[in-house]
């Protein structure tokens, strides 16, 4: 069978045995329970998993994965080495790869699912190859570069009928269910505005690319870690981690940390697509009184502020602030405690009342605080055992139960739900980039204008199009380098 024959959903193995079974009518078999012994999980009761970028937070990602007790490593694939070493070390069975195509290709028959725990513009190309190979996926956060991706990773996940995650933990954590039910008792009334902030970046950004060049570690392979980007020689401090603050490569701070941090106002309020946007920036200064302008690198610092449309309700306000920028802090905190967890944090306004709570929607607070000791709701959103720590196996147990099943629609973030957050998300850097659009003036071309600041961006989500200012539009779907599709 070719490639593009393969069916879009090859179902899981535990529903095969159980089809098997009933066809087979008649026949006796003895249980698995009996066969294997007190703990014994049988084999069609394991996911066989790849993983896509095993160092660092992909590390991460194999140990939560495996720790479930149900899931065994097939193979991983790295392009650093010695990023993969403790991955590699860990699971000595697996077969070990460099390029995920590759992979993919010769254990397509041997695997259940993947994990992608690669740097954000590689997410979008390897979830894509898996899922229309009939595997279920876990995609670290974001779940996309581009608005484009996350929207066609969305609908891909649906039509091959595959079991998604995506990797912002705190989706399957106590905090934010504890708010949907606050807000859906009416304790602070129909809200009106939210605010998102985090202090990140801790790596470099508003820089100028890196003059100076080298020779990449025998251990990486500096054209496969590219991947999707345009080709550059390679620079040091890079990698493992100061591509973030790089557009090519990264969606700096609000790539980072927004799908942690804004995922619960999206959870609690059930938003979609936003209706504009708008944005500033922190400026870099290069010299006395000269602002830098580095197009290619995130700025220091924002300030989004997103607008959404609801039925019959005043348009919601939603602001993101990065870089150290926090919103005023609210008349009902006292003076010595602490908004959100000192760092980050949200605060969701409404006509009745407020509520704040940290990084993941950990420690969830009525303001003023005093009031959170007296609540009495009913607890009516579903628990995900361990919390953000059952976030893996959350998924784990979705992709062997498989597709629609009861857990299934237990999944904290599966694409339906991540996809149009990402987008959000994501709406974000596209504010950023179209605010440093320039143009060189008509009578001067050494001076030039910068026609997408001081305006608000309308966006017409279900097609993907800002409206009023073309521009924008490139920052929707990049083109990536020859060898890598959708």
């Amino acid at each position: 069978m070719k490639k593009e024959e393969l069916p879009k959903a090859l179902g899981s193995r535990r529903n095969f045995i159980k089809a098997s079974a009933t066809a087979l009518a008649g026949f006796y078999f003895v249980p698995r329970h009996v066969l294997g012994g007190p703990g014994f999980i049988a084999p069609s009761d394991r996911l066989r998993v790849a993983g896509i970028g095993v160092g660092g937070m992909g590390g991460n990602d194999v140990r939560g994965v495996f720790a479930s007790g149900k899931a065994d490593f097939i193979a991983l694939c790295d392009v650093d080495d010695t990023r993969a070493k403790q991955s590699v070390e860990a699971h000595p069975k697996a077969k070990y790869y460099r390029d995920y195509r590759e992979m993919l290709d010769k254990e397509g028959d041997n695997i259940d699912a993947v994990t992608v725990s690669s740097p954000d513009h590689m997410h979008a190309v390897q979830a894509m190859m898996a899922m229309k190979m009939g595997k279920h996926v876990y995609v670290q956060k974001p779940l996309s570069h581009d608005i484009y991706e996350a929207r066609v990773l969305t609908e891909a996940a649906d039509q091959y009928k595959v079991v998604t995650q995506m990797g912002n933990q705190g989706s399957s954590g106590e905090g934010v269910r504890k708010m949907v039910e606050w807000y859906n008792a009416g304790l602070i009334g129909e809200a009106t505005r939210v605010y998102c902030w985090t202090d990140r970046p801790v790596w470099p950004q508003g820089i100028p690319w890196p003059e100076a060049t080298a020779t990449p570690p025998a251990d990486l392979d500096w054209d496969l870690w590219l991947g999707t980007a345009p080709y550059k020689e390679y620079v040091p401090n890079l990698i493992p981690f100061n591509w973030r603050g790089w557009w090519d490569y990264g969606t700096g701070a609000l790539g980072d940390m927004a799908c942690h941090i804004m995922e619960p106002p999206f959870r609690v309020l059930g938003l979609g697509y936003p209706e504009s946007a708008e944005c500033s920036v922190g400026s870099v200064y290069v010299g006395e009184f000269q602002r830098g302008y580095f197009p290619e690198s995130c700025p220091p610092s924002s300030h989004i502020t997103l607008r959404f449309k609801r039925d019959g309700k005043e348009d919601l306000q939603f602001h993101w602030m990065d870089g150290g920028i926090q919103p005023a802090r609210p008349e009902e905190l006292g003076p010595n405690e602490i908004m959100g967890d000192g760092g980050n944090g949200v605060i969701i306004e409404g006509t009745k009342g407020k509520m704040m709570c940290g990084t993941y929607g950990r420690d969830p607070k009525l303001l003023p605080t005093s009031l959170t000791t007296d609540i009495n709701v009913p607890e009516t959103e579903y628990r995900v055992p361990g919390g953000d720590r059952g976030h893996y196996n959350n998924w784990v147990e979705a992709c062997i139960a498989g597709y629609g099943s009861d857990a299934y629609k237990k999944l904290s973030s599966p694409f339906s739900v991540a996809g149009p957050l990402t987008e959000s998300v994501l709406m974000g850097n596209l504010a950023i980039r179209s605010y440093d659009y320039r143009v060189p003036q008509s009578n001067n071309p050494n001076r030039f204008d910068y026609p997408g600041r001081g305006i608000k961006l309308v966006w017409d989500g279900p097609n993907m199009k800002i409206t009023n200012f073309e521009p924008a539009n490139q920052f929707v779907k990049r083109e990536y380098r020859e060898g890598f599709s959708l």
